[in-house]
């Protein structure tokens, strides 16, 4: 008997928990939702930093719509712990697995790559660490610090998991003082076991009010994904549940279908509709708001921070 071994090297899936799930129909884009491909000198230069550093980034990993204009304009957004998630969002484009250790030299690289791209606001964010005790709060901890070093003039934004069932993680995350706090519930909650199946929307909902609670000085910020089968009203009453975790800039963008085998676009919502629900979020009391088709949670960035607190101040002179 003859045995024959497959030496063929093959790649592994990137989500390979969605193999077995049927082809969803895709739907094609309206002219409001396409963009060009990225070719500017800026984004080729952005990359080969991000590249030399060994950095991975949320704009590739996630792909990103508005990757050539960021990019072309030296912004990123560095996605630590790894390129793996433990998590299998039914949205996501991050691939899925078992995630390698962390890298201790990572903090300084990060902020050596904002120095070298001089980025007067950084966005960071990160991979679903599950496996880790504490989710990867102090490593996020340690970045912050390494920026504060480094670059003391960057202002800092991170994008953070939801630290489910990591006691005290949330505490560390926030002693390391961000400029900003970020967690997005993504959906509504009545999505939230086909979309968002590994977490739970009062647990986010509830982090981010803890932020509030542990230091109200820090912006919160969370966002949204609409064109997922969610009614208007609800998510009118997302609004008033960030509003009652005292939630500082909300953002409203439309759901992009990475693969056949990921949850399909129910509708694409027109450019007029991310203008009313503009409208009513800063009628409902938010400092900022973010609603188009093209809006991301990392988009426009440095610009938006300048504005929020720019609106901050604004609010506490009419109340003084």
């Amino acid at each position: 008997m003859v045995t024959v071994v497959d030496t063929v090297s093959r790649p592994r899936p990137r989500h390979p928990e969605k193999a077995h799930r049927p082809d969803q129909e895709v739907l094609r884009k309206p002219e409001w939702i396409r963009v060009k491909a990225p070719v500017s000198r800026g984004y080729q230069e952005t990359r080969e930093i991000v590249k030399s550093h060994g950095l991975v980034t949320v704009c590739e990993e996630a792909g990103c719509p508005n990757i050539g204009e960021c990019w072309d304009k030296k912004h990123s957004t560095f996605m630590i712990m790894g390129e793996i998630c433990t998590r299998a969002c039914a949205f996501c484009n991050v691939a899925t697995g078992i995630p390698l250790p962390l890298d201790a030299r990572e903090p300084q690289s990060v902020a050596d790559a904002v120095v070298k791209m001089g980025l007067a606001h950084v966005v960071i964010t990160s991979v679903d660490r599950d496996d880790l005790a504490d989710g990867g709060a102090a490593h996020f901890a340690a970045v912050i610090r390494a920026i504060r070093t480094t670059a003391p003039d960057t202002t800092i934004e991170i994008l953070t998991p939801d630290f489910l069932r990591k006691d005290g993680a949330l505490e560390i995350v926030v002693e390391a003082k961000p400029d900003v706090f970020n967690h997005n519930l993504e959906t509504v909650p009545s999505n939230y076991l086909t979309v968002r199946p590994g977490a739970r929307y009062f647990h986010s909902l509830r982090l981010l009010q803890r932020v509030k609670e542990l230091d109200p000085t820090i912006f919160t910020k969370s966002g949204i994904m609409v064109g997922l089968g969610e009614e208007r009203n609800e998510v009118l009453q997302l609004m008033d549940d960030l509003r009652s975790a005292n939630v500082d800039f909300i953002t409203i963008g439309q759901y992009l279908q990475p693969s056949r085998k990921h949850h399909p676009v129910k509708a694409f919502v027109t450019p007029d509709e991310f203008r009313s629900y503009e409208t009513v979020a800063y009628a409902k009391g938010f400092l900022m708001v973010a609603s188009s088709p093209l809006t991301r949670s990392s988009h426009h960035a440095g610009d938006d921070f300048a504005r929020l607190r720019a609106a901050r101040e604004k609010q506490l002179n009419r109340i003084a």
